[in-house]
């Protein structure tokens, strides 16, 4: 397996008066900005990355119906119906998905959905009426799913004829992130004058490690 580093690079400038007259620390700022988009990027590879100059995401990857998986695919469950969900037991297609990992990888497994497929599971209900999601316990807590945590990705594709919408899995088994620690900053103030350029800089690289260890959610009839 190979999971070779790839480079996020970023170029904002701000004029030398800027720095020294603002009441802020600008260069801060700029760095504080820089992060955020490299996470976004991130994020986005981690999940549906080509592997061409970024990390490849764990939805790149051949699939397969897990009643066929073989190693080197991901495997899926169907829903029963394209698109959406059965329209009769439409959670047990969320049971379907959890049994279908191995109880050495359910322990310490997560779902992973966009913010379109957790409006869907959010309304289910027990026979009793109670809905099977539970909220987060506390303020920084997650919210849960079957007993399982729930983390939101908005790269994570919407409901559709045939879309894989919904992951679960042991994401620390299964994935690996080779990320060289922290980001590289050079403070450029002589190539573009009046500008300061900071040319930043950071590694990162990622792929799927375990085909064992994620299953995914496919919104298709079989």
């Amino acid at each position: 397996m190979t999971f070779p580093a790839m480079e996020l690079y970023a170029m904002p400038a701000a004029t030398q008066a800027l720095l020294d007259d603002s009441v802020v620390d600008i260069e801060q700022w700029i760095a504080e900005e820089v992060q955020t988009a490299f996470a976004e990027q991130e994020g986005a590879a981690f999940v549906n990355g080509d592997g061409v100059n970024k990390p490849k995401g764990f939805l790149a990857y051949a699939t397969i119906d897990d009643a066929s998986w073989t190693w080197g695919n991901i495997g899926y469950v169907p829903t029963g119906a394209a698109g959406a969900f059965a329209a009769s037991n439409p959670s047990d297609a969320l049971v379907n998905l959890v049994y279908a990992l191995r109880a050495a990888f359910r322990q310490n497994a997560k779902f992973v959905m966009g913010r379109r497929a957790q409006s869907l599971v959010r309304q289910f209900k027990t026979t009793t009426g109670d809905y099977i999601w539970a909220p987060p316990a506390t303020a920084d807590g997650a919210a849960s799913l079957m007993n399982f945590p729930v983390v939101e990705a908005e790269d994570m594709p919407d409901p559709a004829a045939n879309s894989l919408s919904i992951a679960f899995g042991d994401f620390e088994r299964g994935y690996v992130v080779v990320d060289r620690v922290g980001i590289r900053v050079l403070r450029d103030p002589y190539s573009a004058k009046p500008y300061v350029l900071f040319y930043t800089t950071k590694r990162v690289g990622g792929g799927v490690q375990n085909f064992e260890a994620i299953k995914l959610l496919k919104f298709a009839a079989s």
